[in-house]
């Protein structure tokens, strides 16, 4: 069955960097677009980013552009985010979903790993 299994989060200054990964399994990897959300707390989802399969476009939610960047490694079957210049307002559960920006509410999702971002 499709496991996403996140890892990376934690705790973090204003101003540092993580990078999360998702190690998927159980389904074509190479052949889906991926997504990153996260919840904070008392939130709804949110979007985050996605990157598609074959051109590898990536696409960023306003607040992240410039300091989020998602990549893939197909071989591998592993999602990333590399988070930089993180700030408080980033603090959240991220997880790793299957599909693209427009297809992610029907997709699959991971267990979630926690950012806390605080001095």
């Amino acid at each position: 069955q499709v496991q996403l299994v996140e890892s990376g989060g934690g705790l973090v200054q204003p101003g540092g960097s993580l990078r999360l990964s998702c190690a998927a399994s159980g389904f074509s990897f190479s052949a889906s677009a991926m997504t990153w959300l996260r919840q904070a707390p008392g939130q709804g989802l949110e979007w985050v980013s996605s990157i598609e399969t074959l051109n590898v476009s990536t696409s960023y939610e306003d607040s992240v552009k410039g300091r989020f960047t998602i990549s893939r490694d197909n071989a591998k079957g592993m999602l990333y985010l590399q988070m930089n210049d993180l700030k408080p307002e980033d603090t959240a559960v991220y997880y790793c979903q299957t599909g693209g920006r427009f297809s992610w509410r029907t997709g699959m999702t991971g267990q979630g790993t926690q950012v806390t971002v605080s001095s």
